[in-house]
């Protein structure tokens, strides 16, 4: 789900050329998810290989990141452990969502509507362990560093920039920002022409910044303040929030009261069904680890291409395209690093 903070939060549009040279934790699991939704054929299935097995994620890894790169831009991959117990009700309830729309995707082929039945099939998208563990590994032979959080990626990728280890976290949530990020691009992993569902037109989807502090300043709160009018509106940790508020309203709440426990008395009903404690714990103090080594490596150029191409039967002309981008934009960056090391 995510926090629903669009309403309050200042964004700027940037291009992604901005980003050349800086380091970004992406959360994966975001990422990945992205691709399953938007790499599929007509009628809305996936790309996937001659025995079946799913392959759209790793399309959009290898041809989105090695566009990136191309333009000097810094990946980190980070990957979700094992998510609180708290966010046990919003993981059914995502599930369940999938299995109505999987009924009415295979409804909507029946009858002959593709156009319908392609906006259903990208709300069915399915994260499998195999689809992960492929995805480490071509990560791994394309030289880029990935790290395996004990919990939330979006936390361990929001420590990493406040440790200095990255710049900039990359999501399509606003959940980076409640651990703590200063700084979050949104649609970095999907900007370009979208096709508007049901409609013959396109749209342009550009990359946002979105700042922490800028965010706290507009609406003059705290960090924790923040972190309190979220979980008014419905986190990942208690999805319903409280009943009737949406993002203005919490703001205008907590401003006035100045935290969750004061807005509390002041709600028609409040007796609410989450331990509120708990979750602004979640946010304060994540579930991180230190144990990571960031490292860019060389492209194993013939060994993606044997993964790919003969495991995963791509195209091996893309394939090497996209491999000769990974490899001219890895380069240059290490000798731009290579520089700016020297005349510091």
């Amino acid at each position: 789900m995510g926090v629903k903070l669009q309403q309050i939060v200042p964004k700027t549009s940037i291009k992604l050329e901005n980003l050349s040279g800086k380091i970004i934790a992406v959360d994966a699991y975001n990422a990945l998810y992205q691709f399953l939704s938007i790499i599929r054929q007509p009628n809305g299935t996936p790309l996937k290989n001659n025995s079946g097995k799913v392959t759209s994620h790793l399309a959009g890894l290898l041809y989105r990141t090695s566009n990136l790169i191309e333009l000097g831009i810094k990946p980190i991959f980070i990957f979700d452990g094992n998510p609180p117990i708290l966010k046990k009700t919003e993981i059914e309830r995502r599930t369940k969502i999938k299995d109505e729309a999987l009924a009415k995707y295979e409804k909507a082929l029946e009858e002959g509507k593709m156009e319908e039945a392609r906006k259903y099939a990208q709300a069915t998208s399915r994260l499998k362990d195999y689809m992960i563990s492929d995805s480490k590994k071509l990560l791994s032979l394309m030289g880029l560093p990935w790290i395996q959080a004990p919990s939330e990626g979006e936390a361990q990728a929001a420590y990493l920039v406040k440790k200095g280890d990255a710049e900039y976290c990359s999501s399509q949530d606003y959940d980076s920002l409640l651990f703590g990020a200063s700084k979050l691009v949104r649609n970095m992993t999907i900007s370009g022409k979208r096709k508007v569902a049901r409609k013959n037109i396109y749209i342009n989807i550009n990359p946002e910044l979105v700042e922490l502090k800028k965010t706290l300043e507009e609406n003059k709160i705290t960090f924790e303040q923040l972190i309190d009018l979220s979980i008014l509106i419905g986190t990942d940790y208690n999805p319903n929030g409280v009943k009737g508020l949406g993002a203005k309203t919490a703001l205008k709440l907590i401003k006035e009261y100045g935290s969750f426990e004061r807005v509390l008395p002041h709600l028609k009903n409040n007796q609410i069904q989450f331990e509120y404690k708990k979750i602004q714990e979640l946010f304060l103090n994540p579930e991180i680890t230190d144990d990571y080594l960031l490292e860019w490596k060389d492209v194993d150029f013939e060994d993606i291409v044997d993964f790919l191409c003969l495991e995963k039967d791509f195209s091996e002309s893309r394939v090497r395209k996209a491999l000769n981008k990974l490899q001219k934009g890895t380069k240059e960056s290490r000798e731009k690093m290579t520089l700016e090391k020297w005349f510091k």
